[in-house]
């Protein structure tokens, strides 16, 4: 199902963007985002990073495809030619995103080959000809997600220089991942805990650039830690892993504990069945069971139960003739390890 055009304002969007999920590639997938927004109705979605040379010169307009039901749900995009970005972002516009975001932050070597993500924080004035191209291109947000800085970079220094330039290209709001990015001598995987985190630099720029929304990324685990940091003065939390591996425990409360949502009486179970249309669809339309459950695994996570949920699914969903009625099979499976 496709989107309708967006209809959030801007001003909608930054409400939103109080706590987002990250894009992940591989794993924030429209599957992915249908579960989530089930479980939280006012969190910013993000899709996978989707590159612009695959829109402008591949076609793969299918990448933009998304289910209304979705938003607000943003477009991250990953490239670094000006000219190049506009028209994606333009495509994107055009397919319903209620924001488009440029992608500074990614480290991993497929990226890096093409130029983009992490390795763009070494030329600011690159990223504000892209960013004001975007802008230029489209009405919808155009927003920048980044690090602090990149290999022997002084962070101290990039960083507010970075800022500036966006901001100075029309940019208003940016998601600041508080880690560096090793492009060379780390895997991506060993990147996500070395170097430490500095959240301190990132609170220095709020107040250094106190106009500019700034969503804090990185090691955030909890819903607890994200109203701590929202109470510290930033604008707006991501979360990545963690709200994908718990996806209840972060986002069942979080339009109550964000937005002052009166809290709404129901359990993962709920989410569970409610999924199971969405799933039969899916699978009607010729997709594999477990490209839906495999998003779902951590529903019931540190739950009784829970073990039996991921096994069920885990394993049959793979099958041939899988269907959603798997779902209501691993309900059961749980239910039936609760009771022994």
């Amino acid at each position: 199902m496709n989107a309708e055009p967006a209809r959030h304002s801007a001003s909608d969007i930054e409400r939103a963007a109080r706590l987002s999920v990250a894009p992940m590639m591989d794993w924030t997938d429209r599957s992915c985002r249908y579960f989530h927004r089930l479980i939280s109705a006012r969190a910013l979605l993000y899709t996978e990073m989707v590159t612009a040379p695959a829109l402008v010169r591949g076609g793969a307009l299918h990448l933009l495809d998304f289910d209304a039901a979705e938003q607000p749900v943003a477009l991250q995009l990953g490239g670094s030619d000006p000219f190049e970005l506009a028209q994606a972002a333009r495509m994107g516009a055009r397919a319903g995103y209620a924001e488009i975001n440029l992608n500074c932050g990614c480290p991993s070597d497929r990226v890096q080959s093409g130029t983009f993500g992490a390795v763009l924080m070494r030329d600011p004035g690159l990223v504000a000809r892209c960013v004001m191209a975007m802008r230029d291109a489209t009405d919808v947000p155009v927003t920048v997600k980044c690090r602090i800085g990149v290999d022997d970079q002084d962070p101290e220094t990039v960083l507010p220089e970075f800022l500036a330039r966006i901001v100075a290209a029309g940019c208003e709001r940016v998601t600041i991942h508080a880690r560096k990015a090793w492009l060379q001598g780390l895997s991506p995987k060993e990147n996500r805990d070395v170097p430490p985190l500095d959240y301190d630099l990132v609170m220095r720029m709020k107040q250094l650039f106190p106009n500019l929304h700034i969503s804090i990324n990185g090691g955030v685990d909890g819903l607890d830690a994200a109203v701590s940091l929202l109470d510290q003065g930033l604008d707006g939390v991501m979360i990545g892993r963690a709200a994908y591996h718990q996806p209840w425990d972060i986002l069942s409360n979080a339009d109550a504990a964000i937005w002052g949502d009166v809290p709404r009486a129901r359990a993962p179970e709920d989410v569970a069945h409610a999924m199971m249309p969405y799933a039969q669809a899916h699978v009607d339309a010729g997709g594999k069971l477990s490209q839906v459950t495999r998003h779902m695994l951590g529903l019931f996570a540190g739950r009784p139960g829970a073990r039996a949920w991921r096994r069920t699914l885990s394993e049959h969903a793979v099958r041939p003739g899988a269907d959603a009625r798997l779902i209501e099979t691993a309900l059961s499976h749980m239910e039936e390890a609760r009771a022994a």
